[in-house]
């Protein structure tokens, strides 16, 4: 073999092992655990004081770096990171505060990741983000406030404050082509009490407040705590998915183009699977088209699939599958094969496991613990996969 075709094969050896390796990064943002829970640690854990940061851990059971953390972003103890969003095209992603009134901004195309706070001094408590069609603007919901920030999403900077008729804005969600915006009235934070009941819609293009809907069939106040809300990519009409936390349902708000408003109606009952608390909702598509809606509950902890593929009207529960109490958020994997819950909510006792379940999606189950975070004495407030992994699943 002449020395050229040697080092040739050894070249296309060497470039081949490299693209075999696997990997599948997520980033977590976590904080320390109450100070009660880490009492019961029986070795030293990093979080005796409060601690904050986002961890980038390697979660494909395939690599040799299973579980490990990669990377890390260190966040002030007091800013209360909540929930991780990304922009249209997963350049950016966006953390919200609890804590401060500030949104962090990361850009995802430089490594190691630095976060850059942008100041929306009109919000108090920041919830959830989305971002239109376009990729130019965003809307931040700021539950202490009661009210959505809108943003330049190039320039990252806040361009108009939008009054709600309802305290406590939570969840949010954007359709472009009917201009409209739903968020939904959830619960005060100070202390979780005084649960709403209803969403409102408001126009995107200009801010208008258009109209509120309730989503509750029991005489007010009926405390259902509506806190997360989604619009089915592709359905016709436009549909959107809204969890009633306290009440335990899964509503939906359809799209009625005579009355350019929205129908409302109770769809599914999760006590009768005895699950409660849902929080966050997911849609997974097939041959882009609504397929599967997955819904987290998060007392005891489940992922609940339900199949839209012929009517996301009239959702059908297909499997509940046990993660861990708390569960919150998922992340999916482009190729459809996993999803990772992540395993807290507001780190409250009882609810506030702090491990992240690996979920089979073509088994239907889950097959793993990643108890990376937790056995440091810290539970992860939400997850996502790097772009490069990441399926948005509706978002």
């Amino acid at each position: 073999m002449s020395r050229a075709c040697l080092i040739a094969g050894l070249t296309a050896a060497l470039l081949g092992s490299v693209g075999a390796r696997a990997e599948i990064l997520a980033m977590a943002n976590y904080e320390s655990k109450p100070p009660d829970a880490l009492k019961t640690f029986k070795h030293p854990v990093a979080g005796q004081t409060r601690q904050e940061g986002i961890a980038v851990i390697d979660v494909d059971p395939a690599s040799p770096n299973y579980k490990k953390i990669v990377e890390t972003i260190p966040l002030p103890p007091d800013l209360v990171a909540h929930h991780i969003f990304y922009n249209r095209d997963s350049t950016k992603a966006y953390v919200t505060s609890l804590g401060k009134s500030e949104l962090g901004v990361i850009d995802t195309t430089k490594r190691p990741f630095a976060i850059k706070q942008v100041a929306v001094p009109d919000c108090r408590i920041g919830e959830d983000v989305v971002f239109s069609a376009d990729n130019r603007r965003w809307f931040l919901t700021c539950l202490g406030s009661s009210n959505v920030i809108a943003g330049d999403a190039l320039k990252d900077e806040p361009t108009q404050t939008i009054a709600l008729p309802h305290p406590y804005a939570h969840g949010i969600s954007l359709h472009d082509e009917i201009d409209r915006i739903l968020v939904t009235n959830t619960v005060r934070g100070s202390d979780l009490g005084d649960a709403g009941e209803m969403i409102t819609a408001i126009e995107a293009s200009t801010g208008k407040v258009l109209e509120s809907y309730k989503v509750s069939n029991k005489p007010s106040p009926s405390g259902e705590a509506p806190v997360e809300i989604l619009f089915v990519p592709g359905a016709d009409p436009p549909v959107a998915y809204v969890t009633n936390m306290y009440g335990g349902t899964l509503w939906t708000a359809t799209w009625d183009a005579t009355k350019k408003g929205f129908n409302v109606a109770q769809v599914f009952d999760f006590g009768s699977v005895k699950a409660g608390v849902p929080l966050e909702l997911y849609v997974v598509s097939k041959d882009d088209r609504p397929d599967r809606l997955h819904v987290t509950t998060a007392k005891p902890g489940h992922l609940h699939v339900f199949d839209i593929s012929h009517n996301p009207g009239q959702p059908k529960l297909l499997n509940s599958i046990a993660a861990a109490e708390g569960a919150h958020h998922v992340a999916y994997t482009k190729d459809g094969r996993f999803a990772y819950v992540q395993n807290s909510l507001l780190n409250l006792p009882g609810m506030n496991d702090g491990s992240i379940t690996l979920v089979d999606l073509n088994k239907g189950e889950a097959i793993d613990s990643i108890d990376t975070l937790k056995d440091q004495g810290f539970a992860p407030n939400s997850i996502v996969l790097l772009p490069e992994w990441n399926d948005m699943a509706g978002h």
